[in-house]
């Protein structure tokens, strides 16, 4: 009656040990580092940086306890702080020779101590949030009317031009706030420039206008009014993204809240100053024609000087690009990038669109320049790099495609590089905070000393009070502590002040279920039901009542993860995956350990579940005595 077969025994051990291997990680702290991440978007980190970083700490007589490759950054780690201190200073002399124009930044952190087994494994700790680590908080007002009126303004352009390409004579197109007027010389050519619009620029909708000559407003449909907000926000989002990898922040948290607010959580940095200069740095792109005269491939190929009107900019093999100083195209014309695959040849390309005003510059420029190169040139810190610098094959226009010995993830590179130059909208700190990292330590200590005493003052209670049974509800109760600690661990959660609070409610709502469960056993026994059938009604009638409960609270969590933001979502998170342990660990694994001790004994008379209390007979109950 109360056996489990093999298999749910084996399902049991396998949850343990794997809850065992992902929660290891967490105990052994974390250990001083160096961290060498990209100091321009151009910049590339891949094996040849590590093996660089390798050699440069060989060199300098340091030697890391380990070395490895993560996604955007080399990390080092090291037995003390002055090692790393002496490592700092090696990298920064052999990678940064020109600390003006430095493309690699070295930045001071800490990893985790997790032995490498663990870490071949993927077994790492849980990322801790900026209340236990320290660190900076800001939160960002993006200007939507601003990204709002630059779209509207490319759109003018563009319906100049195509009123100009059709012919259609108009008395003068102008923007007001957040609407384009367009002013026609009869109701013939108002109709005319309606139908035009209306086919060329679906995203605008038209009205006629009130003034006594024939106009049109112009102003954008309520979907690609949220479009154009939509795309703003993830564009600066993705170009915050970029630049705080200057500050070697190992686990950044920069996400939106709300319809126009971006919050931007660094833990580990103490210097607002620098932070704050990182976030509001701007970057431009610029497009050129290559210089292809004699003198220009003699300087690129480094046998002459640079020809007058022409610059030396660098590329990111280290080949420098001869282009001429006159400028076609700036980064404010572009509109879009996409990576996508030619459709002839199958290789990876990069669709380009620009505005009117662009579109017509290209076009002049392409026709006169057929089979010549055109750089692409992205400054940042007042030092400019070619992306790429592709042959004119035709000519061009509004919209046009870089093609070539390009891969998947260079075309992506380059297509997010081309769009996150710069910000799409202007951004303003709003809020701002500061967490040191000895108030973030005493949080962690408060945190962590209230899981414990709330753990060991339940597994007491319900020792003393349930006998035998409370011994089986508490190991439930630490198996289901270990299995969410190894959860959050796998998910590689940011673990905030918040989740640790949910972690300590986890244990008060786990213990619920084992405590109806051994009440419900406690009724059967009453009853006079025998110790055997009592166990096994007493787990399957107390199921429903588990379930619902659970259930409940459940739906209460996924309305807090829903709609909840920053601090919310981090308890929601927690109390979410601590019912869903505590159902596996309150009712399986607890069964599997009263099954594995009950279940084999044929006579069994008592169970230890603590006093159980009978009710007295009395006089009226038929066939007793008083």
């Amino acid at each position: 009656m109360n056996r489990y077969p093999l298999w749910k025994y084996a399902v049991i051990v396998v949850a343990l040990l794997v809850a065992v291997i992902y929660a290891l990680p967490n105990l052994f702290g974390e250990a001083p580092a160096v961290q060498v991440s990209a100091g321009k978007t151009t910049t590339k980190i891949d094996i040849s940086t590590q093996e660089r970083v390798e050699q440069a700490l060989k060199s300098a007589g340091v030697e890391p306890s380990m070395l490895t490759l993560d996604a955007g950054s080399v990390r080092a780690r090291f037995a003390t702080p002055d090692e790393q201190l002496k490592a700092k200073d090696a990298l920064e002399r052999a990678l940064i020779p020109d600390p003006s124009d430095a493309s690699y930044i070295v930045a001071l952190n800490l990893v985790s101590r997790s032995p490498a087994w663990l870490t071949a494994l993927h077994a790492k700790p849980m990322y801790l949030g900026l209340d236990l680590r320290g660190g900076v908080h800001f939160m960002l007002q993006v200007d939507m009317s601003a990204a709002l009126t630059k779209r509207l303004d490319t759109l003018s352009s563009d319906i100049r031009l195509a009123l100009r390409e059709k012919d259609i004579r108009h008395g003068g197109i102008s923007r007001e706030g957040q609407r384009i007027e367009i002013r026609a010389r009869d109701a013939a050519m108002q109709e005319a420039a309606r139908r035009l619009i209306a086919d060329t620029l679906p995203d605008l909708q038209l009205t006629p206008g009130t003034g006594p000559e024939p106009t049109l407003v112009a102003t954008f449909k309520p979907e690609a009014l949220r479009k154009v907000q939509d795309q703003a926000i993830k564009q600066n989002i993705t170009t915050l993204h970029n630049r705080v990898n200057e500050l070697g922040v190992a686990e950044p948290v920069i996400q939106q809240q709300g319809a126009d607010r971006v919050v931007v959580q660094l833990p580990g940095v103490q210097d607002v100053a620098k932070a704050k200069d990182i976030l509001g740095r701007t970057a431009t792109l610029e497009m050129r024609l290559v210089d292809e005269s004699a003198e220009g491939h003699a300087a690129e190929a480094g046998r002459g000087p640079v020809p007058f009107g022409a610059e030396r900019f660098p590329q990111a093999d280290g080949r420098s690009v001869i282009v001429k100083r006159q400028v076609i195209l700036t980064g404010d014309s572009l509109t879009d990038a996409q990576p996508g695959f030619d459709s002839q040849t199958q290789q990876p390309k990069v669709d380009l669109t620009v505005d009117a005003k662009g579109g017509r510059l290209m076009r002049d420029t392409s026709r006169e320049n057929v089979k010549k190169r055109m750089a692409i040139i992205l400054f940042e810190k007042g030092k400019g790099q070619v992306l790429t610098a592709p042959v004119i094959q035709s000519e061009l226009g509004n919209r046009f495609q870089i093609s070539g010995s390009m891969t998947i993830p260079e075309a992506n590179d380059l297509a997010l590089l081309l769009r996150a130059g710069s910000l799409a909208a202007p951004m303003e700190i709003i809020e701002e905070r500061t967490i040191g990292p000895s108030l973030g330590a005493e949080n962690i200590t408060k945190g962590f000393h209230s899981v414990m005493w709330g753990f060991v003052v339940i597994a007491l209670f319900m020792s003393a009070y349930y006998m035998l049974f409370g011994v089986f509800s508490a190991i439930a109760l630490s198996f289901n502590l270990l299995l969410l600690v190894a959860i959050l661990s796998m998910l590689q959660a940011t673990l905030t002040l918040p989740g640790m609070a949910a972690m300590a409610l986890a244990l008060g709502m786990a213990i619920d279920a084992n405590v109806l469960i051994a009440e419900r056993v406690r009724e059967e026994l009453r009853a006079g039901a025998s110790a055997q059938a009592a166990i096994h009604a007493g787990y399957d009638r107390a199921w429903a009542t588990i379930l619902d409960s659970n259930v409940t609270s459940l739906i209460a969590g996924l309305a807090l993860l829903a709609f909840g933001s920053g601090p919310v979502r981090g308890f929601a998170v927690v109390h979410c995956l601590g019912i869903l342990t505590s159902m596996f660990s309150a009712v399986f694994f607890s069964r599997g350990l009263v099954n594995l001790w009950y279940g084999n004994k044929k006579k069994l008379k008592t169970v230890s579940i603590g006093t159980v209390w009978k009710p007295e007979p009395t006089a009226d109950e038929p066939g007793k005595i008083a």
